[in-house]
């Protein structure tokens, strides 16, 4: 794990990194951009960075309010094929940061209509919803916290947290919400191929242990895509990865996704989300996992600061953090647009399935991580964690070499 090889993936010719809290900046560019850091000239524009080398000018246009230290670029220590820079940064306190949006949990208000439509293939999957409550229920693991809350028999073993007719409860990573009619028309409805393994809590014996049971699965039934399931009769838990929650408008018409766009939604979301979560109950560090509790991704957040630019060695240009890439395919000149640092957050994530090299699962870490109260379970289907996964790859596949890992940890970047 960790290992860098220029097999792995296309690692970038020019990466930039900024850090509006620290007000500092790196820049790597490979040996064959540049030979020696006599070649390399940055300097500071008009709310912008000018990176002259040999193939020519770079200009990248920065966060509002940001600005360089004229004069502060200095030579860092660099790796192999890389040349490293390191510089400051002006930042300006009183200019208000450009928020990301953030997730839909965040956005929910009492008394507007909203439409639920699968994120797979655009259907409309609930009737349009006005909701008089939207309540956030308690942490993802309360439950398996009751027997060290009460000093007597669990109270609320056999009680659930559903919502009624026209409430929205919401999850760390799911709404709760009353089934309607049309559902008839647009879900549809199985058991789990395999019973939930539930685990012990330390402590408990086997006799205590609850038994078994099988998920019923709720999918879309024009694309058979898997939106959540069924946890009581009439209530639905819908993952904010497999749905799509807006604003109701007359004349309304569903975007439809391409595969790197709903990749694109997936990596926001799930960013957007662990940036709320680590602000609301100061966690950062998360074990993404199924819902029967396997954990497939350990991931550390270490910050939400950065933005990010990234050229691939063939030349075309992917921002690292801009919805829709730079649209400039072509070796840098004078007359480039400029290129805009996209906001993102850094983390250090660990798969959790075999490898393929090693076939180590670092169960190790993985017991360690779960017995930590620091760390927070995210509940996920597993083909999104699957596809998590992916992102996280090939975040990691297009950063220098030196920057691919960090100890044991490999390290990403998602946007915002």
């Amino acid at each position: 794990m960790g290992e860098n090889t220029k097999g792995a993936g296309d690692p970038s010719w020019v990466f930039i990194e900024l850090r509006k809290r620290l007000q500092s900046g790196l820049l790597v560019l490979r040996r064959d951009v540049a030979t020696s850091y006599a070649e390399v000239s940055v300097t500071g524009g008009d709310s912008s960075l000018h990176i002259r080398t040999p193939r020519g000018l770079l200009i990248v246009e920065l966060p509002a309010g940001v600005s360089l230290v004229e004069g502060s670029c200095r030579e860092a220590p660099g790796t192999g094929d890389e040349i490293h820079f390191r510089m400051r940064l002006n930042v300006d306190q009183h200019t208000d940061d450009t928020v990301a949006p953030g997730s839909v949990m965040e956005r929910l208000l009492v008394q507007e209509s909203y439409c639920f439509h699968c994120q797979s293939c655009g259907t409309r999957v609930l009737e349009e919803r006005v909701f008089k409550r939207v309540l956030p229920l308690p942490n993802g693991n309360w439950s398996s916290l009751v027997d060290d809350w009460c000093c007597h028999p669990d109270p609320f073993a056999n009680l659930k947290l559903l919502p009624r007719a026209e409430d929205c409860l919401l999850g760390d990573t799911h709404l709760l919400v009353h089934r309607d009619r049309g559902c008839e028309e647009t879900l549809t409805q199985e058991l789990s191929p395999r019973p939930i393994t539930n685990k012990m809590a330390d402590g408990q014996n086997q006799d205590t242990q609850k038994p078994n049971r099988r998920r019923t699965l709720v999918s879309c039934k024009s694309c058979t895509a898997g939106l959540g399931e069924t946890v009581a009769p009439g209530t639905l838990k819908l993952y904010i990865t497999e749905v799509t929650v807006r604003p109701s408008m007359p004349d309304m018409t569903f975007c439809y996704y391409n595969a790197n766009e709903m990749s694109l939604f997936l990596e926001q979301t799930i960013a957007a989300r662990l940036v709320e979560l680590s602000s609301s109950q100061s966690m950062f560090r998360f074990s993404i996992q199924t819902p029967d509790g396997k954990a497939l991704i350990l991931l550390w957040l270490l910050n939400s600061d950065s933005f990010i630019v990234s050229l691939s060695a063939t030349m075309s240009s992917t921002v690292r953090g801009d919805a829709v890439p730079s649209p400039s395919h072509r070796q840098c000149s004078e007359r480039q647009s400029p290129t805009k640092a996209g906001s993102t957050v850094k983390v250090l994530y660990l798969p959790c399935s075999p490898s393929a090299s090693t076939g180590s699962t670092h169960q190790d870490v993985v017991d360690t991580w779960e017995k930590d109260i620091g760390v927070h379970p995210v509940d996920l289907p597993q083909t999104t964690c699957q596809e998590l996964l992916s992102v996280l790859t090939a975040s990691t596949s297009c950063l220098p070499l030196s920057l691919h890992s960090m100890n044991s940890y490999q390290v990403a970047y998602m946007r915002l």
